[in-house]
């Protein structure tokens, strides 16, 4: 009458012990492998919308950057070749910053137009021996006179907001992929284990094998075992909407096609503002610095002293941007629910649960009805399940710290959404394309800028190194960094009192 049966009904069985236990390790080999299948759906989808955007931002970027060296000789002659090394360090500044790397983006703009300068001067003046304190004065003394006109002041406004919604977008799509990488590897408990056994493999042990599990009572299991993973959704819906808002403002008012695709030409802009405000300027250094000594060189090359009015064409793709965050934005709403509806997608899809009407289905015991309600989602709601035993005061570690990850990238993606820059980890040397990383986040470690002292937080993320304001609930849950920082000591704290 299938006494040694301890999982399975202890009626006439078909069933001997050790056929139990090998349907045990089966349902949860399988149902692990349901998980994983879920989770590396939503994967690709998310690491496919990184690559989209990730190619296009860097495309256009490179485009900026061929477009400046294919008419700036022309133009400028010797006043470009001359500096060339200035521009590439631009752009090459520009890429690391877009790919995670802690540098501060106004002070290597800042950077950019004061050895520009410099360099410019001295090109400009040929006829004088310029010294390095006297160009050290020149810069004090020119830069009240903007020398460039409004160009780096407008450049450093659009330009900074521009890329850091980029590069907290494109790291956003990461840092999502990555958690649901880490949750679906989680292990099945030993009562959950019970439970999957009794839910796929039991009526197999009644000879039952065609009777298909009531889908209430397959809710049920699942929603207990998946009780943790639940418990990302509130954090999964900020992180989402938030994708969602500074997608919006990529397409919007920090518009990434119009800013990055002209770079080129508001250098060439500025350049030309030089040229034609030199003589003033030079009179104006000359009253504050002194007359600096005439040159034994001396050149008057007209080639160093050729003016060029840029005609250059702005490198961009709007409709491509469009299509861009429209797609994104869809499957961003589309994946909103993901772990609250997984239980139900995971018993229609995979366990092929009968409906919820049919009183010929597996109840857990025989062919009939099931009669108990459905439980709520979440950890806390499994109190009363009839199913599976689940401890509600032992909350997954591995889940608690992928919560803790979603709300720091959400964080950060709500400071990109009002323009403030984040401090990331320099991550540049170690990165690879797998979407996650060692390093320590801004948020819980504190603004290197400022020289805090960091602490460390269990699984981080960094944005990969690869070639090629609305925010819905974001802004309004901007976290400040030292809030987070309590909110991380209190966590670590948590974890030795569930333990």
């Amino acid at each position: 009458l299938g006494e040694h049966l301890r999982i399975c009904p202890q009626g006439y069985t078909c069933c001997t012990s050790e056929m139990e236990e090998n349907f045990a390790n089966k349902s949860r080999s399988e149902f692990e492998a349901m998980m994983k299948e879920a989770g590396r759906s939503v994967q690709t989808t998310l690491t496919a919308q990184y690559r989209s955007f990730d190619s296009y931002f860097q495309d256009l970027l490179n485009k900026s950057e061929k477009a400046l060296y294919d008419a700036f000789p022309s133009i400028y002659g010797e006043l470009y070749t001359q500096n060339m090394k200035v521009f590439k360090d631009l752009y090459s500044e520009l890429r690391r910053y877009y790919r995670g790397s802690n540098i501060n983006l106004e002070e290597a703009l800042n950077e950019f137009w004061t050895r520009l300068l410099e360099r410019l001067f001295k090109l400009l003046n040929p006829q004088y021996h310029i010294t390095d304190e006297y160009l050290d004065c020149m810069v004090k003394h020119a830069e009240q006179h903007k020398p460039f006109g409004e160009v780096p002041r407008d450049l450093k406004v659009k330009a900074t907001r521009a890329f850091i919604a980029a590069r907290s977008y494109a790291q956003g799509f990461l840092v999502g992929s990555d958690v649901v990488k880490k949750v679906s590897q989680v292990s099945l408990s030993h009562e959950c284990t019970r439970a999957i056994m009794k839910l796929m493999y039991c009526p197999h042990c009644r000879g039952m094998s065609s009777v298909k599990p009531c889908n209430n009572y397959c809710l049920n299991v699942v929603k207990g075992c998946l009780a943790n993973q639940a418990d990302l959704n509130t954090e999964w819906k900020y992180l989402m909407d938030s994708l969602v808002g500074v997608a919006d403002r990529i397409d919007g008012p920090y518009n990434v096609d119009t800013v990055i695709g002209t770079i080129h030409m508001r250098i060439a802009e500025a350049i030309s503002n030089l040229q034609e405000n030199k003589d003033s300027l030079t009179a104006k250094v000359f009253q504050g610095c002194g007359n600096p000594k005439i040159s034994t060189k001396g050149s008057s090359s007209e080639d160093k002293k050729r003016r060029g009015k840029a005609t250059l064409e702005p490198k961009s793709s709007a409709q491509a941007l469009e299509m861009l965050v429209l797609d994104a934005k869809g499957n961003l709403t589309a994946l909103k629910t993901y772990w609250i509806t997984l239980p139900g997608s995971l018993c229609s899809k995979k366990v092929m649960a009968s409906s919820a009407a049919d009183d010929k289905c597996w109840n857990g015991m025989t062919k009939g009805s099931y009669l108990p309600e459905v439980m709520g989602d979440g950890l806390a709601n499994q109190i009363n399940n009839p199913e599976v035993e689940v401890d509600i005061t032992k909350p997954d570690m591995t889940i608690r710290q992928q919560i803790m990850q979603l709300k720091i990238m959400t964080n950060r993606l709500g400071n990109a959404n009002i323009g403030n820059d984040v401090d990331f980890q320099d991550a540049s040397d170690d990165m690879s394309g797998s979407g996650s990383g060692d390093s320590c986040p801004d948020d819980v470690c504190g603004k290197r800028l400022s020289k805090s002292p960091s602490t460390r937080q269990p699984e981080t993320h960094a944005i990969p190194k690869q070639s090629g304001h609305g925010i819905n609930g974001a802004s309004s849950r901007s976290l400040p960094s030292a809030f987070l920082l309590l909110l991380s000591v209190a966590f670590i704290a948590a974890q030795h009192l569930w333990r």
